[in-house]
């Protein structure tokens, strides 16, 4: 009785997987599905981070099982009928919930059994390959398992065996001499295993630039910078990785800290947004003004100066003479001169913007374009507009050359249309001064960001992109001391990136360096993740033991205290210890032929 109950819960559970492989074709399905009372299945894949993957480094979907956080009531108590596990739970399910160590390895039992082609009245097909299967568990057996995972070995479209994955978690813990000893470890792979011969091969990352908490706020920046080194034949836990080994650094930049260097940029990015979502949804929100003195008395004293010159393009023509345009310098630091410098070539409307910036209302803004127009269809001046400028007001200063202006109704859309645009105008030409003069990257931009024949919105979104892109090369600059040899590549891979998705600042830009490039900022710092992988074997015979030590929590189903923090046990009465999670992944397989 017991095998026919087994075999009976292995056939339910069968059906429930093929049914959620099946929906889950087109795309992962958003609901879990209920097996039996306790058990909630989910697939996770594609976009979806997988729960799994600091311990598994497959990219495939996989099966997540975690106990059931919705119990639906059913009038049979038959565990296996197909109806009860084809339950499909609502969406608005809490938290991760682990199983007991126990009903996982039953689980995994049920999922071995189905793939057996020697099951045969379980009526799986021999062509059969269902994702791999992991489940939460609760530590709650004497060796802390928070995981256990089966994954198909396949020979073509046959499955041969599996392998079986457990994972245990202990800690968070300062104390070191619980750490394992490398030469232990790879004898115990070895009995285990019955090999006689171990590869090991390390992992390391290090924090470079961890973003602080904002000042006076709970919230912390999505910004970090860290270096992930990768090294054969480790010899010592947590020892350093040799400057041979494979690095690949990872840059998550979110912009607008006000410490940037070009944070003032951001600010005029911000104005722009506001401008092109005025546009968009009818209303605008001015900002407060941020300038002493308001929008039209810095138009009119601009205006005034030009009006006193002879020869407009004497003003704009010579770099030398260009006027200095204050651009919040109380938050520009020193090392912006060497970074990213004001441009010395800024035309009339650029210079206007610059005044028009700190407009703060619909009113304001149509009196500054008024006085412009006005002393336009004077002749009170005549101003320098860069070659191929097209915006509006640009126009309207061509048209003035010949003494006759069209008309220019200042009402409705209008003036925001024409400030944005010129706003536009001048922060794509400040985006392209740095990609081309500093990153030397003028044989890579594209037209793609600076396109005109796009609608105004898209023109401001590709903005935004310039403007993350200019913050990650800023940040390697001055933080990592980073030169064109190494701003070339990584500005690649930003256009690329952005040439093909829509903006993103939590995206995770990886480019391969050296790690001499950055040793001085980790040489004498402690790892955020240290990992030894010890390996026997080849191909579908091959079985590992990874050992490793975290400073965040490697499962979100745990019970262990919040990572991160530091020890109150200090080394050499001074220097703070940080706390590490320890967690190892054994591998071991079942051969069904």
């Amino acid at each position: 009785m017991a095998a026919e109950r087994r075999r009976r819960a292995s056939g339910g559970l069968s059906g429930l997987l093929l049914r959620i492989r099946e929906d889950g074709k087109d795309s992962i399905p958003e609901h879990p599905y209920l097996y039996e009372t306790d058990v909630e299945i989910s697939l996770v894949g594609g976009s979806c981070k997988s729960p799994v993957e600091r311990f598994w480094n497959g990219s495939s979907a996989v099966y997540i099982l975690q106990k059931a956080t919705h119990h639906e009531q059913s009038n049979s108590m038959e565990e296996s009928r197909a109806d009860d596990a084809l339950e499909v739970l609502p969406k608005e399910s809490p938290g991760a919930l682990a199983l007991s160590v126990g009903r996982a390895k039953q689980l995994i039992s049920l999922y071995t059994m189905m793939h057996n082609p020697n099951m045969t009245d379980l009526g799986m097909s021999d062509l059969v390959v269902l994702p791999p299967l992991w489940a939460r568990c609760d530590a709650s057996d004497p060796g802390h398992t928070c995981w256990i995972g089966a994954e198909p070995l396949k020979a073509g479209n046959k499955v041969t065996g599996l392998n079986i994955y457990m994972v245990s978690c202990d800690g968070p813990t300062a104390d070191k001499t619980r750490f394992a000893n490398l030469e232990e470890l790879k004898m115990e792979h070895k009995i285990r295993h019955h090999s006689s011969v171990v590869t090991t091969k390390g992992f390391a990352r290090y924090e470079l630039i961890a973003a602080a908490a904002v000042e006076e706020t709970i919230a912390e920046s999505g910004s970090s910078i860290s270096v992930d080194i990768t090294w054969n034949c480790v010899e010592n836990i947590l020892e350093t990785p040799p400057l041979t080994s494979a690095a690949t650094l990872n840059i998550a930049l979110e912009s607008g800290d006000p410490r940037s260097p070009v944070f003032h940029l951001y600010r005029e990015l911000q104005f722009l947004l506001v401008l092109a979502e005025g546009l968009r949804m009818g209303v605008t929100e001015w900002p407060e003004p941020s300038e002493s003195e308001s929008a039209l008395k810095l138009v009119q004293e601009f205006l005034t100066d030009l009006k006193k010159k002879l020869d407009g393009d004497c003003i704009f023509g010579n770099k030398n003479e260009t006027e200095k345009i204050k651009c919040d310098t109380a938050a520009v630091d020193s090392c912006i001169k060497s970074i990213f410098g004001e441009r010395g070539d800024l035309d009339f409307t650029e210079h206007l913007w610059c005044k028009m910036k700190s407009v703060s209302s619909y009113e304001e803004l149509i009196d500054c374009f008024t006085l412009v127009i006005k002393s336009l269809e004077r002749g009170e001046i005549q101003p320098w507009i860069h070659q191929g400028s097209s915006s509006s007001l640009s126009q309207l200063i061509q048209q003035s050359y010949h003494g006759k202006l069209e008309d220019v109704s200042l009402s409705d859309i209008t003036p925001i249309e024409m400030l944005l645009e010129i706003g536009l105008e001048k922060m794509k030409k400040d985006y392209v001064s740095f990609f081309i003069g500093k990153s030397r990257s003028s044989l890579l931009f594209q037209d793609y960001f600076i396109s005109t024949s796009v609608d105004l919105q898209e023109q401001v979104h590709r903005v935004q992109k310039l403007h993350h892109m200019l913050e990650i090369m800023v940040s390697c600059t001055g933080l990592l001391q980073f030169r064109h040899e190494n701003l070339f590549p990584l500005t690649q891979i930003c256009m690329k990136y952005y040439k093909e998705n829509p903006l993103n600042e939590k995206h995770v830009f990886q480019l391969p360096i050296r790690p001499a490039l950055v040793k001085k900022f980790y040489q004498n710092d402690n790892p955020e993740v240290w990992k030894v992988e010890i390996s026997s074997g080849h191909g579908q015979k091959e079985v590992k033991t990874t050992w490793q030590v975290s400073t965040s929590a490697p499962v979100e189903h745990g019970t262990s205290n919040n990572s991160g923090f530091l020890s109150d046990s200090t080394v050499n009465g001074s220097t703070e210890e940080k706390l590490y999670f320890i967690t190892m992944t054994q591998c071991s397989q079942v051969h069904f032929t």
